[in-house]
């Protein structure tokens, strides 16, 4: 499976990168120090706007369990050691013989749920905001755009529904959605966009992972660089899908992963990846109220998250 991947991405490593039409995409709206993009679009008065949309308070988790067999992007894994420290034999603290478990992670943190921050992708080593790698990137943390400066993301979700709008449960791998289907499932949703909102995209692909992990890991369906740069004119904070990687792969042009190119490097706008969005789609919700507050670890460049959507 990591090879069908890695073989995807080195065959499209000689493909130009695509969308560089708009001039000055290399420096941000919100001037040269800037490092959190589309966030500074959300409002308190937009969060309090989005909470209106809790009528049942029932909550839905977005993320999905990580662990050793989750499928990854490239190398990507991760492990988990379960630890007592201090304690072989059944020994314990103190006279009230205290013991406790431990655990420690080795491996990659972008996989499973996760948000990329802003330094994760770029054209041509050029990242958001005019940075390049010599700026900002040190084998021991990001010195710009660090995943701890992310403000939290409370606003309005939007779920459009790519699967019902192909009328299928799931939409194959390899197939891009049109910018005009994306804007035919924000009029199905009965939606404007508008600043703040976070977009997350169902396709049905996430149902694949259990049964089949290598053929889930190793394509899925998607946007590209057209129908992303339009959802950042709509002024998103981020979007998201049920799929590992939000763009399509393989893309019908050869190109490799151009919405996350405008996205991130050229609109400051954060991708989330393998959304659970299986429990929205079976109550009919397309609007709710999302949360996210990542990990704050420093320096990193992304997190293992879980959303939360609120209806």
């Amino acid at each position: 499976m990591k090879r069908l991947i890695v073989a995807a991405c080195v065959a499209a490593l000689h493909v130009a990168p695509v969308m560089a039409d708009e001039e000055n995409w290399q420096s941000s709206p919100y001037g040269p120090d800037d490092e959190i993009g589309a966030a500074n679009l959300m409002t308190p008065e937009q969060v309090v706007a989005a909470s209106g949309l809790i009528t049942t308070g029932k909550t839905y988790a977005m993320g999905i369990p990580v662990g050793r067999n989750t499928p990854g992007f490239g190398s990507r894994e991760l492990d988990i050691t379960v630890l007592m420290p201090g304690q072989e034999g059944g020994r314990s603290f103190g006279d009230n013989k205290m013991t406790y478990v431990d655990d420690m992670i080795t491996g990659w943190i972008g996989l499973g749920t996760q948000i990329d921050g802003l330094g994760h992708l770029g054209i041509d080593n050029v990242f958001y905001n005019g940075n390049k790698p010599e700026d900002y990137v040190n084998t021991t943390g990001l010195t710009k755009m660090g995943i701890h400066n992310v403000p939290p993301i409370v606003g309005r979700g939007v779920l459009l529904d790519m699967a019902a709008l192909r009328g299928v449960d799931v939409v194959e791998e390899g197939e891009l959605f049109t910018l005009d289907e994306v804007k035919a499932a924000v009029e199905a949703a009965g939606v404007t966009l508008r600043d703040g909102d976070v977009v997350v995209f169902h396709t049905g692909w996430l149902s694949v992972l259990a049964d089949d992990p290598q053929r889930f890991a190793s394509a899925e369906p998607g946007i590209d660089g057209i129908s992303a740069l339009w959802l950042a004119q709509q002024g998103v904070v981020a979007v998201g899908a049920d799929t590992w990687g939000l763009d399509v792969v393989p893309h019908p042009d050869g190109s490799l992963f151009t919405a996350h190119q405008v996205l991130l490097a050229k609109k400051g706008v954060y991708i989330l990846e393998n959304l659970d969005t299986s429990g929205l789609v079976a109550d009919d919700v397309t609007e709710f109220f999302f949360v996210l507050g990542q990990p704050r670890l420093e320096g990193a460049v992304q997190a293992i998250i879980n959303p939360i959507a609120i209806r």
